[in-house]
């Protein structure tokens, strides 16, 4: 298990924060024992919450091209045909999963390809089951082609706690399934869409885990 670079920042000033705080506790609490070891448990269950949210444990794919890999730890909260309205402008089959705060907040590609669209949209904060939240709020669109000629896209979109979106990839890189392409700082939603006939392996409510779950097979 290690500790993604995104967290490096926050954990710094996590240990600042409570190295401050402990150190008021000795200087105004001298004689208030019970009071500081209080305050000592409080902030190592802290600190051990801020951890969790950015570990970033190793995962080996297994590549295969016909395979939509889940790109986030979570749940599946939404399997459906939709309108697809940014980049296709037709129907697709929109698989949504949820990450909570507890989940690895990794994102990693689905499948390997040239991404051939990225765009990032500024936007709202609404809870990540808000319907809207796929199309208001903060958000980054991906658009990868597969070597069959297969264009998938997925969509990072933060929620009403998750308020920062980091990405790795832009248009015209070639990435590989299961590798690295962003973080949703303490979770939210990873939105993909996939071509109608798309032969669907999950199911809403379905824990899946991102580089490891096989999401869906592409046709040939």
């Amino acid at each position: 298990m290690t500790i993604h670079k995104e967290g490096y920042t926050s954990l710094a000033l996590c240990v600042l924060i409570i190295f401050i705080l402990n150190a008021a506790a000795h200087y105004y609490w001298p004689d208030h024992a019970v009071l500081r070891w209080i305050l000592y448990i409080i902030s190592a269950a802290f600190f051990l919450i801020i951890l969790q949210f950015f570990r970033s444990p190793a995962r080996i794919t297994a590549i295969n091209e016909q395979h939509v890999i889940c790109p986030a730890d979570g749940k599946v909260v939404v399997i459906e045909e939709t309108e697809e309205q940014e980049y296709f402008k037709d129907k697709r089959i929109q698989i949504s999963v949820f990450m909570s705060p507890i989940n690895v907040h990794v994102n990693r590609n689905p499948v390997t390809g040239v991404v051939k669209f990225f765009k990032y949209h500024p936007g709202k904060y609404l809870v990540a089951w808000h319907p809207k939240s796929s199309t208001e709020n903060e958000r980054t669109t991906a658009v990868v082609e597969t070597a069959s000629g297969v264009p998938v896209l997925f969509r990072q979109i933060a929620g009403a706690l998750a308020r920062r979106i980091v990405w790795y990839i832009k248009e015209g890189d070639h990435v590989k399934q299961g590798e690295q392409f962003g973080f949703i700082k303490f979770g939210s939603r990873v939105d993909i869409f996939l071509p109608l006939g798309t032969q669907i392996n999950v199911k809403i409510g379905d824990v899946v885990k991102g580089g490891i779950t096989v999401l869906a097979d592409l046709k040939s």
